[in-house]
């Protein structure tokens, strides 16, 4: 029988974890699902899966990967209980937080980013999901690949298909923004 992880282990690896990956976590599950709650539940839940690992065996790069893995799992449990799943067009709109000084400017870059995001929606589910993956968490391809159960080359024609069908749903946007075309809102 293998030793038991040393407790010291344990705890440091899932200190380490929630200090570098609650938040990312959060807003991950809190787009998929659309409920703070929820993504608070499931990234909770992941953490407490934590403590039972070996922390020898999940120390590294993998670790990301993995958390983003049974955080969507059990999102997805937690959903699938409530007899719901939430679709695409339910998913709010991020509020992308902005450093840069100038009220005028800060509001420019809102408008653009809540343009973006609005055109997520227009996006199949598995497109969106995986852009959210790979820009907003700064996913590899295949750490995107194991936590979705799709290809590495599936992940790269998702990504690129659905940053292909971005642009051409921004285009008449940006169009009509440039020329001072008020757009639909």
């Amino acid at each position: 029988m293998p030793p038991s992880p040393s407790p010291s282990a344990s705890a440091d690896l899932v200190q380490r974890a929630v200090r570098d990956f609650e938040s990312p976590l959060i807003g991950y599950i809190y787009n998929l699902a659309g409920d703070l709650e929820l993504a608070r539940d499931a990234v909770q839940d992941t953490f407490i899966k934590l403590c039972g690992q070996d922390p020898a065996s999940l120390d590294g790069p993998g670790l990301k990967a993995w958390l983003f893995t049974v955080s969507r799992h059990r999102a997805i449990d937690l959903l699938r209980r409530r007899r719901r799943l939430v679709s695409i067009e339910d998913w709010p709109v991020d509020q992308v937080a902005d450093d840069r000084p100038g009220p005028d400017r800060r509001a420019a870059d809102q408008d653009e980013t809540d343009l973006v995001l609005r055109t997520f929606s227009r996006l199949p589910r598995n497109q969106s999901e995986v852009l959210r993956l790979k820009f907003q968490n700064d996913l590899s391809y295949q750490e995107i690949a194991d936590i979705t159960g799709l290809s590495p080359g599936n992940v790269g024609f998702l990504i690129h298909t659905g940053l292909k069908r971005l642009r051409s749903l921004l285009a008449p946007e940006v169009a009509a923004s440039s020329a001072g075309v008020g757009r639909p809102g």
